[in-house]
């Protein structure tokens, strides 16, 4: 593993769109290698990073992340190719599962077997990418497409993976390994087994990326800083469906997670609370305190990941994402 790759990812809830674009200019001033936009039920990810294209100069944008469930094979490759052209190649198309809830909740879709999706919609994107026709499944009478404008082979693919069937795809198909709320002692214990599966399927001669990384809050009011990393914490445990609590739960922290829920019975973004006996969860999955502190914890990080990826609670001050980013900065 490398070390000193650092990222900057935002949340779905972050919809402030001059905070937004003001951090992708500082991420790319102070040296950050990616600045990542998700996308939920809020703002189109591939419209702000098309304008943090304009206003950034090295620094790699991504697509963090795009469900395979709202926009077809076609459609994502064709915005990956052309946000291609238009950041000088600095694009990275990352795609995930998502969640039932949003699938189903928002899209419309039935949410079934994500894994074999995420498999299905991989391999076409990539297969236009590459200059292929289009492979067809729902309408084989038809005649399979190109994409109209120049292939991108090299264009990087992530994948938001959590779950086992979900990361084997990552391993053997992407470029990159891009999951949420993995802890720390469980990525660098988890890589090899990716990398195993990845050389017996024999589809990707490089080795797999690893970006992973801690919910991070740099202030100098240490307490002010846990307190937001624990209401981030408790709002995604208790408030986004059960995806994220069991996936906790499956690392080991069942015992936190349940305290987390017991004391958040009516979740709140700006008021959630981590009890003291769930401390382990702060301590593994995010990186809080004075800016000495969060440089201290985001060390650990170093070994376990190829890019760490610091996340930004949404609703933070600008001059609080500034500390954090400067302090953080590799």
């Amino acid at each position: 593993m490398s070390t000193q790759r650092r990222g900057v990812a935002l949340t779905p809830m972050e919809t402030r769109h001059d905070i937004i674009l003001r951090t992708a200019q500082l991420a790319d001033e102070l040296g950050y290698e990616a600045f990542a936009v998700p996308e939920g039920w809020g703002l189109d990810a591939t419209l702000l990073l098309t304008e943090a294209a304009s206003r950034t100069r090295r620094i790699k944008l991504v697509a963090g992340i795009l469900s395979v469930w709202g926009r077809t094979p076609g459609t994502l490759a064709m915005t990956a190719a052309t946000l291609h052209r238009l950041s000088g190649g600095r694009f990275v198309l990352g795609l995930g599962p998502s969640t039932r809830g949003l699938v189903e909740g928002f899209h419309d879709v039935r949410f079934a077997h994500p894994a074999g999706k995420l498999r299905e919609v991989t391999t076409k994107v990539r297969a236009l990418l590459a200059g292929e026709r289009s492979l067809l499944d729902a309408t084989p009478g038809a005649r399979p497409l190109r994409l109209g404008q120049p292939a991108a082979p090299e264009l990087p693919i992530w994948l938001a993976a959590m779950g086992d069937r979900t990361a084997r795809v990552a391993a053997e198909l992407a470029d990159g390994w891009f999951p949420m709320f993995v802890a720390r002692d469980h990525v660098a214990a988890r890589f090899p087994t990716l990398q195993k599966e990845r050389e017996a399927a024999g589809l990707r001669t490089e080795p797999l990326t690893v970006v992973a990384g801690p919910l991070t809050v740099a202030t100098d009011d240490a307490a002010e800083a846990r307190r937001i990393a624990a209401s981030g914490i408790a709002w995604y445990l208790g408030a986004m469906g059960d995806v994220y609590a069991r996936f906790v739960t499956s690392q080991g922290y069942g015992g936190a997670v349940q305290a987390i829920l017991d004391a958040n019975p009516r979740p709140r973004p700006d008021a959630g609370v981590v009890p003291a006996e769930a401390q382990v969860v702060l301590d593994q999955f995010t990186a809080h305190g004075s800016p000495g502190q969060v440089r201290d914890q985001l060390a650990g990080w170093e070994g376990a990941v190829d890019l760490t990826m610091l996340g930004l609670p949404p609703g933070l001050p600008w001059a609080t994402i500034e500390a954090t980013l400067r302090a953080a900065a590799p």
